[in-house]
């Protein structure tokens, strides 16, 4: 990887945590929302809440939400173009415990009418982590293709949705579960290293006791 990759030629600010990394964060938003947003209400934290008009995050997250690149020259005009495109978006300070100092909390609602909430944080270089999806933890780096399974937490599910990816010569390189409660709702996050079509996800999503499938590619 070399520095354009980081930050780009016409990156904004002075810092790839604040503007690369803040891009990236807000792609895999828009990504996991799956429509066009219309709608932004971004936390900020640490770092970010005190320093992010002047290092450009607030730019580079709603940026990253309208679906440019770190290197996109249209980053510095992105809260203007956002206005112009019928996103509404407004930046408040988050109260978050044992967060990461440059830390963000996205909750978009699309055209449809759907909504989704994503944790992240820059953690330097332009690397990120996103650490809650709907208010269930995970961990996605974003530099992997990702399979984000929402499903009732019943017995199988697991052996289910990864025996199906293992039957389509998938590997899996890493798993996450968590849930809110025994018996409720729970995610499952796969890294893979391959691709999933399209058609793949609707069948992962129609699984017994899966909610939802969503696929994150490499941001």
């Amino acid at each position: 990887m070399n520095v354009f990759d980081i930050i780009g030629p016409v990156m904004i600010g002075p810092s790839s945590s604040h503007t690369a990394g803040a891009v990236r964060i807000g792609r895999i938003a828009r990504a996991l929302l799956n429509d066009e947003p219309v709608c932004a209400r971004i936390g900020l934290y640490g770092s970010f809440a005190k320093t992010y008009r002047g290092h450009g995050t607030d730019k580079a997250l709603v940026g990253g939400i309208l679906g440019m690149e770190p290197d996109d020259i249209r980053i510095r005009d992105s809260l203007s173009l956002a206005t112009g495109q019928g996103l509404r978006y407004s930046f408040e300070e988050a109260v978050l415990e044992n967060a990461h100092p440059n830390t963000a909390v996205i909750a978009l609602t699309g055209k449809g009418g759907g909504s989704v909430s994503v944790q992240g944080a820059s953690v330097g270089g332009g690397n990120i982590v996103i650490s809650r999806i709907g208010g269930l933890a995970v961990e996605l780096t974003g530099q992997s293709v990702s399979l984000i399974v929402l499903h009732e937490d019943t017995p199988g599910i697991i052996a289910t949705v990864t025996n199906f990816i293992a039957a389509q010569g998938i590997n899996i390189g890493s798993l996450r579960l968590t849930r809110d409660q025994k018996g409720g709702l729970a995610v499952m996050t796969l890294e893979v290293d391959s691709p999933i079509s399209p058609a793949l996800n609707s069948i992962v999503s129609q699984l017994p006791h899966v909610i939802s499938s969503t696929v994150l590619d490499p941001q």
